[in-house]
């Protein structure tokens, strides 16, 4: 991250775990549109895989390793900051304190759920995305994104409904909510997909990299590049 010619990565860095945040505050509305029961938080936390194709594309699985656990520490900020102000006294002028705990409370196994799928979901993303380019020297680049998004989407999507959602609902009802919050977050890539492109060639002008993870340690425990 010193490397001066990198000097996009860290707003890049900063969208995606804005975009994290935004979702945690927007999982716990619940909505139905055409026939497709999702939690609004669709309506961003795929940018955070557009985001995570970006990095691994243009600055290597080792770069988007970093982003990615820096994404998770910023949501366990804001799990502990509203923690604590959930937990100090309301003014007795300021009658929403059910309310401010209804609209961005979670629960503790929901809250589990989304940061253990998160995880899982970006790093299978980003891992498929960088053994794909190496075995097709760079080439296919609409077909990587699509494909990794695919399975690091589906990861995601299926563990988070286990984890939050299982015991709760029956099987036909955690199917139902797998598939349709797969497909939208599919469908999301496949839209931004002429978008991704076009940053992605934008920041490998810009930057002068185009990063080949030929000796990388995919290990995702690992921090230093």
């Amino acid at each position: 991250m010193a490397d001066p010619r990198r000097q996009h990565l860290v707003p890049i860095a900063g969208l995606f775990s804005a975009t994290l945040i935004m979702s945690l505050i927007l999982a716990g509305k619940i909505v139905t549109v055409g026939g497709l029961t999702f939690s609004a938080a669709v309506i961003v936390f795929p940018l955070s895989y557009v985001f995570g194709d970006v990095l691994t594309e243009v600055y290597g699985y080792a770069s988007a390793r970093r982003v990615v656990w820096a994404g998770f520490a910023a949501q366990l900020v804001w799990i502990v900051a509203y923690t604590i102000a959930a937990a100090l006294p309301p003014a007795p002028f300021w009658p929403h304190q059910a309310a401010f705990e209804t609209v961005l409370g979670s629960t503790p196994r929901a809250a589990f759920a989304g940061m253990t799928a998160y995880l899982c979901g970006e790093f299978l993303n980003s891992y498929v995305l960088a053994k794909m380019k190496l075995r097709s020297s760079g080439r296919f680049l609409a077909l990587r994104l699509v494909a990794s998004t695919v399975l690091g989407q589906g990861l995601d999507t299926g563990i988070f409904v286990l984890l939050a959602f299982g015991g709760v609902f029956g099987t036909d009802e955690l199917l139902r909510i797998m598939l349709g919050a797969w497909m939208l977050k599919v469908a999301w890539e496949i839209a931004a997909l002429p978008l991704s492109l076009l940053l992605i060639a934008w920041l490998k002008r810009e930057e002068g990299e185009d990063h080949f993870d030929r000796n990388t340690d995919f290990n995702p425990f690992r921090l230093k590049e």
